[in-house]
């Protein structure tokens, strides 16, 4: 099942048959506890009732064989024809009563012997009339054996019922074994088919869900191909087309921004050589108003210069991000290397930049990474006070690398905190006697932490700014 590539129905169609199929097992295995339960009930009635039988058979047989003994008895002492016959049907209600329990299980042996003394006791029914007496006091010996062999004939259809009640006992135990495992099977059974449908039926979804977050995260180089149910490849290819879209709309941006700051720049520099002409005298000496105007002039065209310039490095930024170059790096020792190539201006500004925490190393653009690296180590020189630490700390939990950068600067004011990290957004805490930052460092950090399947965050504790950058470790 986890195998399969594609599904025709849709994901309703599938959802529904699966549960279709574990109701189908859970009431198979319903059904045939019904079932073993009428059979186990016939047969405890079949069981009563031959119980039932035997019992009233050997009782019977008793009462009979006190009947014949009380009529053959009297017939042999008084010559009663009347008692004869009771004695006869006695006996063939006797014989009846034995086949009866023949029938239902008690041995033939105790039967025939029975039998065999009836035979006797028949024999001393007939005979000379001056021998009655002592026929009859044969027969009282006779029946004494009888009443034995009664009581024998007793006591094994008792055992008979006993062994057939042990037997339904067993059968009725040996059933309810095989219903639990039965139902232990079907049950386990079931949540393997709901686990193994739940996973086959989610994983597009997921599959969907990252597609999704890659097409947030500005990932438009990978096409977006998922197989699954009928609905789902139809979301997937809605999903492609809009990232085919994106990639368009993305160069279109891309070719605009050149394309205008390229137009913007030739103008630009004649301005320029124009403000400086006027400046140099060229033209003819300015008056001090006219110098004032040109100064203005020429401060504005290298702001507009510069501004440009961002423009170009951020969309730049933005396009590389996309193409990571990955190798197993030490972050560490990338840390360090950031912090050597700027030792100059955190030394001219009388910084202590420490670098320390676990010696973890990530599968990362090494390059894109240190760059992200350096701007926020170039941002926390800008705005720390002289004399103070800038520290990065690297930390980790089960599943991401922690970098923390802390400067030693007066903080993020609370209505910059929200716009931090928007292409060419200033703060108003603006550090004295520097040049005018672009405002796109930190854009471009968190386009190549994003780039990285990573996050950068400003956290709220203090002092100074402190900058969080999150890396999966499996990557």
């Amino acid at each position: 099942m986890a195998g399969l590539k594609s599904a025709r129905g849709s994901f309703q169609q599938l959802l529904l048959f699966a549960f279709l199929l574990i109701t189908a097992l859970l009431v198979g295995v319903a059904l045939r506890s019904v079932f073993q339960y009428d059979t186990l009930m016939a047969q405890s009635r079949n069981a009563a009732g031959r119980a039932l039988t035997l019992s009233g058979a050997a009782q019977s047989l008793a009462e009979r064989s006190a009947a014949m003994e009380r009529a053959g008895r009297q017939s042999l002492v008084l010559n009663d024809a009347v008692l004869r016959r009771r004695f006869e049907d006695a006996a063939r209600d006797a014989r009846q009563v034995l086949d009866r329990l023949g029938a239902n299980g008690v041995p033939s042996a105790g039967l025939d012997q029975w039998r065999a003394q009836m035979a006797v006791i028949e024999g001393l029914m007939s005979g000379a009339p001056e021998t009655a007496l002592a026929r009859e006091s044969s027969m009282a010996i006779q029946f004494r054996d009888l009443d034995a062999l009664n009581t024998n004939i007793a006591q094994q259809a008792q055992l008979l019922i006993e062994t057939q009640n042990d037997a339904l006992a067993q059968r009725l135990e040996s059933a309810r074994r095989r219903l639990m495992r039965e139902v232990l099977a079907a049950s386990v059974l079931a949540v393997v088919l709901a686990l193994a449908f739940g996973i086959w039926l989610a994983r597009p979804f997921q599959r969907l869900q990252r597609a999704i977050v890659g097409l947030g995260e500005n990932r438009l180089d990978e096409p977006i191909d998922i197989q699954g149910p009928a609905d789902v490849r139809r979301v997937a290819q809605q999903l492609e087309w809009l990232r085919l879209r994106l990639t368009e709309l993305d160069a279109d941006k891309a070719r605009f921004l050149r394309h205008v700051s390229h137009e913007l720049k030739t103008p630009l520099a004649a301005l320029r050589e124009g403000v400086s002409l006027l400046e140099d005298g060229v033209t003819g000496a300015l008056n001090p108003a006219q110098r004032e105007v040109a100064q203005i002039l020429q401060q504005n065209t290298v702001s507009l210069q510069s501004q440009i310039e961002a423009l170009l490095r951020f969309n730049a930024a933005a396009f590389e991000a996309r193409e990571l170059r990955r190798q197993r790096t030490p972050l560490l020792p990338l840390i360090e290397e950031q912090i050597e190539a700027q030792r100059l201006q955190w030394q001219a500004n009388g910084l202590t930049v420490r670098a320390q925490g676990e010696p973890l190393a990530l599968v990362v653009d090494p390059v894109k990474l240190g760059t992200a690296l350096a701007n926020l180590l170039s941002n926390a020189i800008r705005y720390s006070a002289r004399g103070g630490t800038i520290t990065l700390n690297v930390s980790s939990t089960a599943d991401t690398a922690i970098i923390d950068i802390q400067d030693a600067g007066p903080g993020i004011a609370e209505g910059d905190r929200d716009r931090v990290f928007e292409p060419f957004y200033r703060g108003e805490r603006q550090p004295e006697h520097a040049v005018k930052g672009t405002g796109i460092g930190l854009s471009i950090v968190q386009e190549y932490i994003a780039a990285h399947g990573g996050r950068i965050t400003l956290l709220p504790e203090g002092p100074g700014a402190r900058f969080r950058i999150e890396l999966p470790r499996s990557t």
